[in-house]
């Protein structure tokens, strides 16, 4: 009996976490969730190849403000480093792009 209440206690304390401080950086989260994907989900051929591609070309409007923003708002910047980081190297080390 007590599991289960020990249980409740916990996930009712996550749910009301979620509810009670809502995501702070919506437009980072959609950013960092896109991007990451993208490094999962590319093979290391299309990564070469966009990186190749990719060099000294101009960001999409959407990019450009969500660069800004991070320019503008510094712990909106380590948010999204530390949420894209770890995926994005560890694809990047698995492709040869990182020693």
């Amino acid at each position: 009996m007590s599991k289960r209440v020990m249980r409740f206690a916990i996930v009712s304390a996550l749910l009301f976490a979620n509810i009670a401080y809502p995501q702070q950086y919506p437009m980072l989260d959609a950013a960092s969730g896109r991007l990451v994907q993208k490094y999962q989900q590319s093979s290391c051929e299309q990564l070469w190849q966009e990186r190749a591609a990719k060099k000294g070309a101009p960001h999409s409007p959407g990019e450009e403000k969500v660069i800004q923003a991070m320019r503008n708002d510094p712990q909106m910047r380590a948010e999204f480093i530390n949420r894209v980081a770890a995926p994005i190297a560890n694809k990047m080390f698995e492709c040869g792009m990182i020693p």
